[in-house]
């Protein structure tokens, strides 16, 4: 592969990983939304879990996307 494509690919995640805090962050206030809303404990405790559930979803892809930058900066080192 060539030094532009580890670069290209460099910034391409970095904006997934912008897009991807975005999006956690999104979810976050919607199902805090959705808790504050409930009108059963039954269902405030299903809004709970399932936003518990989002952000780790939202923190598993986040740190993979953190792998995939660390690696492709150390492609590119190996490509100079």
């Amino acid at each position: 592969m060539s030094k532009e494509y580890y670069r290209k690919r460099i910034i391409d995640l970095r904006a997934s990983l912008e897009r991807e805090k975005e999006s956690k962050k999104r979810d976050n206030e919607r199902y805090a939304g959705l808790v504050k809303s409930a009108s059963t404990p039954s269902s405030k405790a299903s809004y709970r879990k399932q936003k518990v559930d989002a952000a780790a979803r939202h923190d598993s892809h986040i740190e993979s996307l953190k792998r995939q930058i660390e690696s492709a900066k150390e492609s590119l080192k190996r490509e100079k």
